[in-house]
């Protein structure tokens, strides 16, 4: 799909009524990626496939490598991120990047319109226990938020004073997921879903004390939830747990609409 003849060849039987805009559609869905230097293949068409596009890596990455695949990704996308960006690394992005977003606490930066409206039905809340888990948690929110997704915050909210989350729980009862970020023990998923009616995405933080081993105690807390209804991404994947909740609710529109 990737040669000028073979476009024209489905384009023009789409045209003659020989193929069906579905179909072309469909294979449309695995056309290339384009380089950038030696060291990047950016995926076009992610979002076509999947309906989320491409996100950047910054851990790991030059300020150089980050700042020519934004220039290239932003050139076929309305909202370009990258994640795991560090304060010091956005100081040098922000003078070579126009019109780049840093929202410091997620690490997060954005290439992104001024006003990014709501695309999709429904509201996603994410719960954090402690703020010392704010970093994971907004990662969460602002992906969300890049994503077209309504987002409701409820910050600092864990087990060991339970009347701060009781006393919130009308945000519970309005969301349609529930994204739960909780370090230490890792017990907050399992109370907030014995209270919900949606789905709960528990999202592990290596915030601790040496026996929470980097965030594998309360990994190991939240798939051992007693509470049903509740799935676990990685440690300190407030990224993921976002995308999820984001299938999610996608789905469920598709649903409605069929």
């Amino acid at each position: 799909m990737t040669q000028p003849e073979v476009l024209r060849s489905l384009l023009e039987a789409v045209a003659n009524g020989k193929v069906s805009p579905e179909v072309a559609l469909d294979s449309l869905k695995d056309l290339a990626y384009e380089s950038v230097g030696d060291f990047a293949k950016i995926d076009h068409h992610r979002q076509l496939r999947t309906g989320f596009p491409e996100v950047i890596w910054g851990q790991g990455k030059t300020p150089e490598q980050i700042q020519q695949i934004m220039e290239v990704m932003r050139q076929r996308n309305s909202v370009v991120m990258a994640t795991r960006i560090e304060p010091a690394v956005y100081a040098l992005l922000q003078s070579k990047v126009r019109g780049l977003h840093y929202y410091e606490m997620a690490r997060i930066c954005a290439i992104r319109p001024s006003e990014i409206d709501p695309q999709f039905t429904g509201i996603i809340s994410i719960v954090s226990a402690g703020t010392a888990d704010l970093p994971v948690a907004e990662e969460a929110a602002v992906t969300a938020e890049l994503s077209g997704f309504r987002v409701q915050r409820l910050w600092d909210v864990g087990v060991a004073g339970i009347h701060r989350l009781l006393s919130n729980r009308h945000l519970i009862e309005s969301a349609s997921v529930l994204i739960v970020v909780a370090g230490m023990e890792g017990a907050l998923p399992s109370v907030v879903a014995g209270l919900a009616d949606c789905p709960v995405i528990a999202v592990p933080t290596s915030v601790g004390y040496g026996a929470s081993f980097g965030g594998l105690a309360p990994l190991l807390t939240m798939l051992n939830s007693c509470a049903a209804g509740v799935g676990v991404v990685n440690i300190d994947n407030g990224f993921g747990a976002a995308v999820l909740a984001g299938q999610i609710l996608r789905t469920a529109e598709k649903l409605r609409m069929a």
